[in-house]
């Protein structure tokens, strides 16, 4: 596929936002754009998940989880991308759930929720998933910040597959592919410091990979 031109909206939590780079212009989304002449939109909040969060704050933005966020895509994009999950896992208030769920309060139910709804508002367009990367600390059922055991990350981005699949949408697995796992010292210092977010190098290294991705659609 032939990026430039195209409109891309990015729908994702502070990855998406940019937190870690030393400048928003060196950000995956305004790399990609300023590399491939997309038009790229940044609809990345820091803090936000696929699921709904219990209790909801609706004043605190980063508390409005993706399905709640769809209003705000504008319409006429080319190419949606959902970058999410990390944040359902290390801090997000909703169970897990079950494959047959469809409401937003489990993330299973969101992912259905998450992906029909993209399919029914952008009939047209070319949705693209991407699975979270990985992170320090991913195998505490735990999260970061939850006080009872819940499942690895890994269960979160399972899960992300098998639901992105069953829709037919196209995924880049960048848990699996990304090169970035922090939990091997020199690659935490040379692109992911926090453990969390990628640093200016770790940002480029997203850029070329979700590029060439999309441009081979």
């Amino acid at each position: 596929m032939e990026l430039k031109g195209k409109k891309i909206n990015f729908l994702g939590d502070s990855i998406t936002e940019g937190h870690g780079a030393s400048s928003k212009d060196k950000c995956f989304v305004s790399l990609i754009e300023k590399n491939t002449g997309a038009i790229c939109r940044n609809y990345g909040v820091g803090g936000s998940r696929y699921a709904l969060q219990n209790p909801l704050y609706l004043e605190v933005r980063s508390d409005w989880d993706f399905c709640m966020r769809l209003a705000e895509l504008d319409a006429d994009a080319d190419i949606v991308v959902v970058f999410g999950g990390t944040n359902d896992y290390g801090h997000g208030s909703a169970p897990i759930g079950t494959p047959e769920d469809r409401t937003n309060e489990t993330f299973y139910g969101a992912c259905h929720t998450l992906y029909r709804s993209l399919i029914e508002k952008f009939p047209e367009a070319t949705i693209v998933i991407i699975t979270p990367l990985h992170r320090c600390n991913e195998d505490d059922p735990k999260g970061s910040h939850k006080t009872v055991d819940v499942a690895p990350l890994k269960t979160y981005v399972d899960i992300i597959r098998s639901v992105a699949k069953i829709y037919a949408l196209p995924l880049l697995d960048l848990y699996a592919t990304s090169g970035i796992q922090p939990n091997v010292p020199i690659i935490q210092q040379k692109f992911m410091p926090d453990g969390l977010h990628p640093n200016d190098e770790g940002y480029k290294i997203l850029a070329s990979k979700i590029t060439r991705f999309l441009e081979n659609l």
